[in-house]
């Protein structure tokens, strides 16, 4: 790895720190803003809604640590490096972002089986301004994480900007109710939550599908591998391309191309067209780690 990827890894690194220092400052603000006004205004949904908010602050420290074990430099026991390592802090994100769906889900069923007193109470105005906000700043969260998330190739921040948007959902269930309660139909408050449910669990398997494809050595995209060739037959001798192979590792992808050249070249030129075709492809495309490249001879028919 030169100096110029190891600058690229830490800049990346760098952009994945900020943002998540940012969601757990703004998840903790948020979580006891919500909590005082669920406790002054008496709405539960209020208070769930707080400790949804809490949740996320969990979630953002399993992307830091994934972030981080993913970054570190290969060692004699993982000679590929740690890449996967985000897929893991993926795979556990899916698992909680599952979980809250589910436990919202299970809520609003059950309230909507059984309500109770307490669930007829009407919140206070405070409660309904409190969901607004918390809307906002959530779908902002959401907005800003995934575009960090895209920016950097990172799938255990994009897991976490699903967080968010699950968390700006729950205001969304949070507002109806206690709009509906204040407007006399409780209902809509379990029924938005079943919902929402069924959106978080949709974010919760993409999720989980892209992280383990990752694990997996799935190819890579055809746009991307069309890219590809394109810049290898753009290379000065090369006459053709025999086999192209890529396979993601974590946020990295590995690639291995066999190129076709004129028989009568020497050794020397057919190495240095081989590194030309290796530069050109780790240019082109950042994320790739490393690039492998063989040189068959065109012998004709």
């Amino acid at each position: 790895m030169t100096a110029e990827d190891t600058h690229y890894d830490d800049s990346l690194t760098a952009v994945a720190m900020k943002v998540s220092v940012v969601s757990i400052i703004v998840n903790i603000v948020l979580s006891l803003l919500k909590l005082l006004a669920g406790l002054i205004a008496s709405s539960g949904a209020m208070i769930s809604d707080a400790v949804h908010s809490a949740s996320d602050v969990f979630s953002t420290l399993v992307v830091i640590v994934g972030v981080r074990l993913a970054k570190k430099k290969p060692d004699k026991e993982h000679p590929y490096g740690h890449e996967r390592m985000e897929c893991v802090a993926s795979i556990i994100l899916a698992a909680v972002l599952a979980a809250t769906g589910i436990g919202i889900g299970l809520s609003g069923i059950e309230k909507i089986a059984s309500p109770d007193a307490e669930e007829l109470a009407v919140p206070g105005l405070l409660a309904l301004t409190a969901a607004v906000v918390s809307m906002i700043v959530k779908e902002v969260m959401f907005r800003y994480t995934k575009h960090a998330a895209k920016k950097i190739n990172s799938g255990a921040l994009m897991a976490d900007a699903w967080h968010h948007r699950s968390d700006a959902l729950s205001s969304v269930g949070a507002f109806a109710g206690i709009l509906g309660a204040r407007m006399g139909m409780p209902v809509l408050d379990p029924l938005a939550s079943v919902i929402i449910c069924v959106f978080i669990e949709k974010a919760a398997v993409d999720i989980f599908r892209d992280a383990v494809d990752k694990m997996v050595d799935r190819s890579c995209p055809d746009e991307t591998v069309d890219g590809m060739k394109e810049v290898i037959l753009g290379t000065q001798g090369v006459l053709g391309i025999d086999e192209l192979k890529t396979r993601l590792f974590g946020s990295k992808i590995y690639v291995e191309v066999e190129i076709l050249m004129d028989a009568g070249k020497t050794l020397v030129e057919a190495h240095d067209t081989a590194e030309e075709v290796h530069r050109a492809i780790e240019e082109a495309f950042p994320e790739v780690k490393h690039c492998m490249v063989h040189v068959n001879p065109d012998i004709g028919e």
